[in-house]
């Protein structure tokens, strides 16, 4: 009982936790992704162009990007946070696809350096983000009995 009332204060008291119609969750990601052939072309002022950029599309995807930084002018870092419904795959296609295309139309210095005419690698890496660690998690189904009838 008292693994319970301590899991549910450790889970349920954050202000993380988000609410909607039909459930409750804190679902967050890590991904990272870099430039076409590693060039180093993220300026300041693309990573300043990029921060707004990304705020715009995660308002209008339905999504949060709680941060996102520019690693060493040819990689991105984004820490987002998303309801279940909306894949991750998803969150990163909108960024990739949408920022790409409107930083050749703003930038268009940036095809010169990039030839193919993509601004992104196809790949990317992504983890989730919990503020609960996994061993935690684990004990605390562990210790769950089923109620002796």
């Amino acid at each position: 009982m008292l693994n319970s009332f301590l899991c549910y204060t450790i889970c349920m008291k954050k202000s993380t936790i988000k609410h909607a119609r039909t459930c409750v969750y804190n679902v967050n990601y890590h991904i990272v992704w870099s430039v076409k052939y590693r060039r180093k072309v993220l300026t300041s002022e693309i990573e300043g162009y990029l921060k707004d950029l990304f705020q715009e599309i995660a308002q209008e995807k339905e999504f949060e990007v709680v941060i996102m930084e520019v690693g060493e002018q040819d990689h991105i870092h984004v820490f987002a946070s998303a309801h279940p419904k909306i894949a991750p795959s998803y969150i990163v296609k909108m960024l990739k696809g949408i920022s790409a295309r409107k930083l050749f139309l703003k930038f268009p210095q940036l095809k010169k350096r990039l030839w193919g005419g993509h601004l992104w690698n196809s790949s990317f890496y992504i983890e989730t983000v919990g503020s609960i660690s996994e061993d935690v998690i684990r004990k605390y189904i562990e210790n769950q009995k089923k109620g002796d009838s």
